[in-house]
């Protein structure tokens, strides 16, 4: 999902990822993505592999493979928000994310083709080891997938879907380098996260809080990235900072965990409505410490001395916050399994840094 925010660097190590220079991918957010990582090193494929592991190492870079583990918690992390266990359509939802996720990544690169010729010729577009045509190929069926999916999902999952994949496509070729290009992003993060909220629940107005934040982090993320490899800002990683701090301030709040079918309608201090559990409490308040240290110790860095390199690895270090910060979210909704759910989107992150190691793709760029 380009995407946004709607993302990664290790990947989640983003999203992906939610990336490295200006050029954050939609969703994830972007899907969203959310932005950054700069690519380091050799392309994945060695002069030695054969020409089948060349091409696999081809799509694998082009894709940004690692990124993918930043992507499911949107899901999760909605449908926890929507008050609902995870089922099958929530698995609908979350390959329609994966299938727009890629789509942005496919589609950025074409779109960046020719920049990429000049300052990244090692990418699999310029280097000749993948086609522009067959790029563009890909991240049209790729979001004809995720639509698909969506709509096996349901009309609710669809009419979320629809404006995400076209959200990704207007960010990839036409807000990316505008000052409506983190909003874009962090507008990708936040329909991903609905899109498991409709898809699970039915609907998606007791989800809007939890994008919001969502949304909130991908945007800081992503203005970040927008000056990764010239540096210079000492704006954006502070407002980053104040961002990630609120944000933790908030995710920490208590909430009231509301019975079944009263859900969207009451409110806490309603009669029928109950504290949500201590240990719940106890769950989210380390998830959001998780996030906050995860993010805030780069973006301080990068405060400090806002260098190219300091500047990626803040975003870096936003990108795999995105994991955490899911989490916690799923954690502070009170919904059943909730807590279950919240560990099963945190240990995405470990997951992710393992694959990224075993592929050698420890260092990815999600724009």
């Amino acid at each position: 999902m380009s995407r946004a925010a709607a993302a990664a660097r290790d990947t989640a190590g983003p999203s992906g990822a939610p990336a490295a220079s200006s050029r954050s991918s939609a969703g994830a957010a972007g899907v969203p993505g959310a932005a950054s990582g700069t690519a380091a090193g050799p392309p994945l494929a060695t002069a030695e592999a054969s020409p089948r592991a060349a091409r696999l190492g081809a799509w694998a870079e082009l894709l940004r493979l690692p990124a993918l583990f930043t992507v499911p918690g949107d899901a999760l992390a909605g449908a926890a928000a929507a008050g609902a266990r995870p089922g099958p359509r929530t698995l609908l939802a979350i390959g329609s994310s994966l299938c727009l996720y890629e789509a942005g990544m496919a589609l950025n690169d074409w779109a960046d083709r020719a920049e990429d010729a000049a300052e990244r010729p090692h990418r699999p577009l310029p280097s000749g080891r993948i086609r522009p045509a067959v790029a563009l190929t890909a991240a049209g069926v790729l979001t004809g997938a995720g639509l698909a999916l969506a709509a096996g999902a349901g009309r609710p999952a669809l009419a979320v879907a629809a404006p995400l994949a076209a959200t990704v496509w207007a960010y990839d070729l036409a807000l990316k380098h505008t000052p409506a290009g983190p909003a874009a992003m962090a507008a990708a993060r936040g329909l991903d996260l609905l899109l498991g909220a409709a898809a699970t629940g039915g609907g998606t107005r007791a989800a809007l809080p939890s994008a919001a934040l969502l949304g909130s982090h991908t945007l800081a993320v992503t203005a970040v990235s927008r000056r990764e490899t010239t540096g210079g800002s000492v704006r954006a990683p502070l407002a980053a900072l104040a961002t990630t701090a609120a944000l933790t301030g908030l995710v920490a709040r208590r909430r009231t965990r509301l019975p079944a079918g009263r859900r969207a309608a009451a409110a806490p201090g309603l009669s029928g409505s109950t504290p949500a559990p201590a240990a719940t409490e106890a769950l989210t308040a380390a998830l959001g410490a998780v996030y906050a240290a995860t993010a805030a110790r780069p973006y301080f860095h990068a405060a400090l001395n806002p260098s190219p390199p300091l500047t990626q690895r803040a975003v870096g270090g936003g990108i795999r916050a995105t994991v955490p910060l899911q989490a916690a979210l799923a954690a502070r909704s009170g919904a059943p399994g909730a807590a279950a759910t919240s560990l099963l989107v945190a240990a995405l992150a470990p997951a992710g840094r393992l694959f990224g190691r075993r592929s050698a793709m420890r260092k990815v760029s999600i724009t």
